[in-house]
């Protein structure tokens, strides 16, 4: 009998339980193979060795080519492997969900099936953004309150920035047919849209079935990235509309702001969450993360979470 090389495919019970930890990895501008059951990411500074089973979600960023071999392995743990823009604000393509289990799926489906529960679910979806209780109005009375809340939003940091604002005003076909605060707030929620995408499909939830937006494939995307453009992407529209000049790439430098605002991973953390209480996940399914790393381009892996402007 021929002797297998390499090390041997993964058992299930070998594997670290979703619901102990989810890590997300971010790596670009490297090569990506496999040594054994770990990935190797290799760069211009040499190469480091990750353990497979130890990655929940892979984003593969710019400049990143992978192997067969490593994908193999990877598909065979039941890694997330998303490819992404800079720091994850594009969502181009996906490998398999995180989840073997289509429990939350299951779930996303029943509750947006039912007009009950998906009334329901909506409600949440507006009670995180209000201050005052909205458990008994209607779809109807939910989009009025939303509508007056957003032009609040938008004339507070229209004040505050000196920007003037007219209303949102946006053609999806001429990106530059518009005013600069328009530009810049199109392209910090197109940059949202790919974070959350990006973990909507990692849980192995479908990108479609929306209990606020609907008929879109990406109506549950639009859901939950609106419960943070008022604390997000609209001040910094109004704050890069404030800073540049009109002949500025403001799609460019938005992307770049949004991105960096982004990369402690605190927003994807909090979205996970958001995600399970809106979908009433139990404790005992609950996806925790707890490890964010980041791949750098003059370190190996770096810890989200620090100060990094205070070292040398």
């Amino acid at each position: 009998m021929q002797k297998q090389a390499g090390a041997k495919k993964t058992e299930l019970v070998e594997l670290p339980r979703i619901g102990d930890r989810v890590s997300f990895i971010y790596i670009e501008h490297a090569k990506i193979n496999r040594v054994d059951s770990a990935i190797s990411v290799a760069d211009y500074r040499g190469l480091v060795k990750i353990p497979a089973t130890m990655i929940g979600v892979l984003l593969l960023g710019p400049g990143t080519d992978i192997s067969h071999r490593a994908m193999e392995i990877l598909g065979d743990i039941g890694t997330s492997v998303v490819w992404v823009g800079e720091r994850g604000v594009r969502h181009y393509a996906h490998g398999r969900a995180l989840a073997h289990s289509t429990k939350y799926l299951e779930k996303q489906a029943k509750l947006v099936s039912n007009v009950r529960t998906r009334l329901s679910v909506a409600r949440k979806m507006y009670q995180m953004r209000f201050d005052e209780d909205v458990a008994n109005l209607t779809m109807q009375q939910l989009r009025g309150r939303e509508g007056a809340r957003v032009r609040s939003v938008y004339r507070y940091y229209s004040k505050l920035t000196g920007v003037e604002w007219t209303g949102r005003d946006y053609n999806p076909e001429d990106f530059d047919d518009s005013d600069l605060v328009n530009k810049a707030l199109s392209s910090a929620n197109v940059a949202l849209y790919g974070i959350v995408y990006s973990i909507i499909v990692a849980l192995g939830l479908s990108a479609g079935l929306g209990f606020v937006h609907t008929g879109h494939d990406l109506s549950f995307v639009y859901d939950v990235a609106d419960l943070y453009k008022a604390g997000l992407t609209i001040p910094l529209a109004f704050e890069i509309a404030s800073e540049i000049e009109e002949e500025d790439d403001v799609g460019a430098i938005s992307r770049r702001r949004l991105r960096d605002k982004l990369v402690d991973g605190k927003l994807m953390k909090q979205i996970v969450k958001d995600i399970q209480f809106l979908l009433d996940v139990e404790e005992d399914e609950n996806i925790d993360i707890d490890t964010i790393n980041l791949w750098d381009d003059k370190e190996n892996l770096v810890k989200y979470g620090v100060n990094y402007s205070e070292r040398d």
